[in-house]
């Protein structure tokens, strides 16, 4: 697996020195599939503005290297892990709402979010039973009902 991920290191050194930003980037293996971050002061630039830079640099890693990991696995880049604490949120968010479906019957909405946000959800969702998602909307960016299973 380190062999598919030396590109993408590479590719971020390079793309952290042409910014100008003195970052160093661990790798940390996942069942889903690598994370990597970006350590260092100079990284929270990327953090900056609610993680929009962070969630450009993903989709760029993901169009050119989405395809080189075996099996279902992706890249996540993060930055000082900012997004590794915003998963977190996102997966308590959605246990949260899921309990609140199953307690009032009524459906619960989250988003709009991207697809890896919405995936995060649908995983997370999916470990509490009598619960269910479903995606809407026909964008990039779509919200995730939440309802108590029929």
């Amino acid at each position: 697996m380190a062999d598919a991920t030396e590109p993408i290191v590479e590719f971020l050194n390079r793309f952290t020195r042409a910014l100008g930003v003195n970052s160093a980037v661990d790798v940390e293996q996942t069942p889903d599939g690598p994370r990597l971050n970006l350590s260092g002061g100079e990284a929270e630039i990327l953090a900056r503005h609610r993680g929009e830079p962070l969630k450009a640099l993903q989709h760029v890693v993901d169009m050119a290297y989405g395809r080189a990991l075996p099996d279902e696995q992706r890249v996540f880049v993060d930055a000082l892990e900012y997004r590794k604490g915003k998963d977190v949120e996102l997966r308590q968010m959605a246990k949260l709402l899921a309990d609140k479906a199953k307690q009032t019957g009524l459906e619960q909405q989250l988003g709009p979010l991207n697809p890896y946000e919405r995936r995060i959800v649908h995983l997370a969702v999916a470990e509490v039973p009598g619960a269910t998602t479903e995606s809407i909307g026909d964008a990039f960016s779509k919200t995730v009902l939440i309802s108590a299973r029929k």
